[in-house]
């Protein structure tokens, strides 16, 4: 043996005994344990809303336990809380005293809507208000800067501690909303009676699972995703849909759209005049689009390379084969964007240079700094979503969008509520509204590998990710690139975006737009609250601070399609004449009319 090698330690005999006795018996009994683990945890999963009590309880412990051992911060809340009970006193004072207070002892946060109405300036709603304002003040100071508790507990109390505030606000309530009193009164309660019919609808259809009735309103190849088009390929996990050509003549790199596997594709063919598919058919775009399948039972087993493989590179082949263009620009939005992102840093390990561009839109790459949904991912979150995944070969869809609804409770939910089943309103449908309650299922093994790859352990922007069996790393991605990002994103947030300028080595255009996630992104040309701000980062040129970037440039008004587009035309080639809507001789003969099958499914 040579001086530097290491022997290998001697098996344990205990471990040689068992192997020896390894048999069908032994592996079907420890499978059966397993089983009743997972089928338990599945269970508790499903009571639980799908949340981890073991996340929240020892968060609570870490905070509650260095709290005990802060003289020091305890201290300085309790005069804090004096000071603000000093504040309140005199203001009720000056109330009852017939004197007018200068100003509010408190005002909400520009982005907290609840107490904007006038009706909320008289006595005594004016303290009750600023009353819970306060307190929720102090508990923000208590549930932060505690010294020692770890960042992500501290942020997780914090963030359960808003939620328990949120639902305790005194605008949820009759008795202490001053607009849903008045309301009442002028109405003489039917407004609550008319809450009472729109709560025992709702009721009724989560009961039956009936879907909401706005999806009833625009049903996908009726009112939504009515561009014209044909459906050119089909496999086990997409379907891809080619469009018709709008123009005489079309730009000769046509563009390949990846939406996220986690929702329906058409919130980018919406009606048509939201529709962006139309739009960019109506600019002379040849354009493809990936519709995903919902999941099943029996797709449980795909993993996160097969929607690589089946999704993006299959339909890259087709797009080729169909159009005869030797390039592609290729979009994804959300996570299809960061699927994309993966395929491209596989196609630019391996020399594969069929993308001309990548645009990116409200897509992460870095997943350190996802936000408040980093709160829900966790070894322990995640043991418990595999169990319950296990059990049933998916995520059901109404998990994540309960998830997605927690993160903006106050808009999501709260308000909702009082506006529905308090005020007795209904919003009139929207086509926005009616995709977002369109979810999809997630399949076991992918979303598994998604949640652990990119948001536990930022596998991708690490230079730990394998596609196709081997190492991507993000500088292979050389093509020039396009990423938008929207300024109130609670799923992709705007800086975590932005750390695309950092990660990849080519020229990258980035649009910080308006809106949120999905209303920032669905901005066509003439929505009067649409603008944004651009960043031409060159390859070699200084990085920038987001923040500091952000102030500097000024807000333009108008929609940042406008903009993309011309960077698509500056990067592409040459009008030719449309492509045919497939090719069959080419093996991709037209199947069906657009949207096709996939997308109505259930």
């Amino acid at each position: 043996m040579a001086r530097n090698e290491v022997k290998p330690a001697p098996a344990p005999v205990e471990s040689s005994i068992e192997s020896a006795a390894e048999s069908p018996e032994k592996r079907a009994a420890e499978a059966s344990f397993e089983q009743l683990d997972r089928r338990l945890h599945a269970r508790i999963g499903e009571a639980l809303g799908g949340l981890s009590l073991i996340d929240l309880v020892g968060a609570w412990a870490d905070w509650a336990s260095h709290m005990a051992i802060a003289p020091g911060k305890q201290a300085e809340l309790v005069w804090k809380a004096s000071r603000k009970w000093q504040k309140l006193n005199e203001a009720a004072w000056c109330q009852l005293s017939g004197q007018q207070t200068p100003e509010p002892c408190i005002a909400p946060l520009p982005q907290d809507r609840r107490f904007r109405a006038p009706e909320w300036q008289r006595f005594p709603y004016n303290l009750i208000y600023q009353s819970f304002l306060l307190n929720q003040q102090w508990w923000h100071n208590a549930t932060t800067e505690v010294h020692g508790v770890d960042a992500k507990n501290e942020a997780l109390v914090e963030f359960y501690a808003r939620q328990v505030l949120d639902m305790l606000s005194p605008s949820n309530f009759l008795a202490t909303n001053p607009q849903l009193l008045d309301r009442t009164v002028k109405e003489g309660g039917r407004n609550l009676v008319r809450g009472l019919a729109h709560w025992l609808e709702d009721v009724q259809r989560a009961v039956t699972g009936a879907p909401r009735a706005d999806t009833e309103a625009f049903r996908p190849g009726r009112e939504v995703a009515v561009t014209p088009g044909k459906v050119v390929y089909r496999n086990r996990l997409m379907e891809l849909i080619q469009y018709a050509p709008a123009t005489e003549t079309v730009h000769s790199v046509p563009v390949l759209i990846v939406p996220a596997w986690i929702m329906k594709y058409y919130i980018l063919d919406l009606t048509p005049e939201h529709s962006l598919i139309r739009w960019l058919v109506g600019q002379g775009f040849t354009v493809f689009c990936i519709s995903w399948k919902n999941p099943d039972e029996g797709d449980r087993d795909l993993g996160l390379d097969d929607y690589r493989e089946l999704g993006v590179m299959d339909a890259l082949d087709a797009v080729c084969a169909i159009t005869g263009a030797e390039t592609v620009h290729g979009m994804g939005y959300c996570l299809g964007g960061t699927l994309l992102s993966v395929a491209a840093a596989a196609m630019g390990r391996d020399g594969d240079g069929r993308l001309a561009t990548l645009s990116m839109l409200a897509a992460q790459v870095d997943f350190s700094e996802a936000g408040e949904l980093s709160l829900f991912v966790s070894e322990a979150q995640l043991a418990l979503l595999e169990d319950m995944m296990w059990d049933k070969g998916y995520l059901d869809q109404r998990r994540m969008a309960g998830t997605f609804t927690m993160l903006r409770s106050q808009d999501l939910l709260w308000s909702h509520m009082v506006h529905d089943y308090l005020m007795g309103e209904r919003d009139g449908h929207s086509d926005l509204g009616a995709w977002s309650a369109d979810a999809t299922r997630m399949p076991y093994r992918m979303h598994s590998e998604y949640l652990r790859h990119m948001f536990l352990n930022d596998d991708l922007a690490e230079g730990r990710l394998e596609a196709g069996g081997e190492t991507v790393f993000l500088p292979d991605i050389r093509v020039p690139v396009f990423a938008v990002a929207t300024e109130h994103d609670h799923i992709a947030p705007w800086h975590s975006v932005f750390k695309l300028t950092y990660l990849l080595h080519g020229d990258i255009d980035f649009a910080l737009v308006s809106g949120g996630h999905n209303t920032g992104i669905v901005a066509p040309p003439g929505n009067p609250k649409a603008g944004y701000r651009l960043l031409k980062h060159r390859s070699g040129d200084r990085h920038s601070d987001p923040d500091d970037w952000a102030a500097a440039i000024p807000r333009k008004a108008g929609s940042w399609w406008e903009p993309w587009r011309d960077w698509l035309v500056e990067h592409g080639d040459n009008d030719v004449p449309p492509p045919p809507l497939g090719r069959k001789e080419a093996g991709y003969p037209p199947l069906a009319e657009a949207p096709g099958d996939y997308v109505r499914a259930p």
